[in-house]
């Protein structure tokens, strides 16, 4: 007990030190985070809202699997984006293996089936007069989409907001395809794993502390959205 309260304290003082490397750590997680959701929600909420407006064959299949696809181990999408970035691989003349981009790319497709089923759900969740209306003023496809999308924003936006939180905390997918460079690829996450077997104990808890925060402040944002939206 005696040796968590005494590293418990170093990792505070670290902390309000503003000790310059645990930062730069913390702001590489943020803005890999930040990025990977941004494009997944490019992806994900269009096509969220494709899938919950259209009727096509297979509809119900797909969303099986987008659903099995949101518990994919994270080491599995590591594993076949080293196969293909590696040099070997069919994309390794890009050089894009142990990159912040392959990073990014690796999470954008872990979170995209979270993004993709909760826009589903949120415009699932519409009134739903909603299209009806829309279609009898004479809306073109577009245009519905939209404004449906317009009209679930807030709920939308959480699901974007959950892909953050859901890459802010990964570990396996930047493991293997950052591979930990310091000031490169070196996120909370591995980092942390990096100085706990180096028996650096209070700088891995300041950066679990920072982590945590992180945490707290997503999870806290959408109780905002979602108390707003009621």
């Amino acid at each position: 007990m005696e040796f968590f309260s005494a590293s418990l304290v170093a990792a505070v003082k670290l902390i309000f030190a503003f000790d310059p490397e645990i930062y730069r750590i913390m702001w590489t997680s943020v803005r890999i985070s930040i990025s990977s959701a941004l494009l997944a929600s490019f992806i994900g909420i269009p096509l969220g809202a494709l899938i919950t407006i259209y009727e096509f064959h297979g509809k119900k299949f797909l969303q099986v699997m987008l659903n099995s696809l949101m518990a994919l181990p994270t080491v599995t999408i590591g594993l076949i984006f080293y196969g293909l970035l590696s040099r070997n691989g069919p994309m390794g003349d890009y050089g894009l293996l142990y990159t912040q981009m392959a990073v990014i790319l690796g999470e954008c497709v872990l979170i995209l089936p979270i993004v993709v089923n909760l826009t589903i759900s949120a415009i699932q969740s519409a009134d739903e007069r909603l299209l009806p209306t829309l279609k009898m003023l004479g809306a073109s496809q577009l245009q519905q989409l939209l404004l449906v999308l317009r009209e679930r924003r807030v709920a939308v936006l959480c699901a974007v907001v959950t892909g953050f939180g859901r890459a802010i905390g990964e570990v396996g997918v930047a493991m293997m395809l950052g591979g930990n460079i310091a000031g490169v690829t070196r996120t909370m996450t591995t980092a942390i794993a990096l100085e706990t077997n180096k028996g650096e104990f209070e700088f891995a808890l300041a950066l679990g502390l920072l982590l945590l925060s992180v945490a707290f402040a997503v999870n806290g944002l959408l109780q905002v959205l979602r108390r707003g939206h009621e």
